[in-house]
């Protein structure tokens, strides 16, 4: 007899599980360390860690609201800091596109140094709609750095909807 007669084993399929497990803990611990980095650098205008286009809160740049009325759908975004000139949205039936580019520069001087922080970046998101849209009355303004684009909703199938009456026959 030898030792490894009076160890227990596992099956195979229970190592496989319990090795997928930790692999999936592994990443979720990874992810956490990324979230906390890229929250303390993001505060500290220090600029951003190198894996920060993983992170769920770029998908999230720029912020957005859409909002639906009985005529129109209003997708309003915040974009401080970044000039008109370098927006720009694409809209079709059902996703509207925001992309755009931004490149701050700050600049300190004093009499024994000087200091110069830059920020250049470029985002795209895209939204789908709540509502079928008339892409060739859309208007978009932006104004102290929020863009608001109204977008005319298509006359729905709903409202062509016509009830036929019926002959008692």
């Amino acid at each position: 007899m030898s030792i490894r007669d009076l160890v227990p084993r596992r099956k195979e399929s229970e190592e496989l599980t319990r090795r997928g497990n930790d692999m999936s803990a592994l990443e979720r611990f990874h992810r956490d360390i990324d979230r906390m980095f890229a929250d303390f650098f993001g505060d500290t205008g220090l600029g951003l860690p190198a894996r920060w286009d993983a992170l769920d809160a770029v998908a999230d740049w720029p912020r957005v609201n859409v909002a639906e009325s009985a005529k129109d759908v209003i997708v309003t975004a915040e974009l401080p800091g970044v000039d008109e000139k370098k927006v720009k949205v694409e809209v079709d039936e059902a996703t509207i596109t925001l992309k755009g580019e931004t490149c701050e520069e700050h600049e300190e001087k004093d009499r024994h140094w000087t200091r110069v922080e830059r920020r250049c970046g470029s985002f795209e998101r895209t939204i789908p709609l709540p509502a079928e849209v008339a892409t060739d009355r859309a208007k978009a303004a932006f104004k102290r750095g929020v863009l608001t684009v109204t977008l005319p909703k298509v006359e729905s199938s709903a409202s062509r909807r016509k009830a036929i009456p019926i002959e008692a026959g």
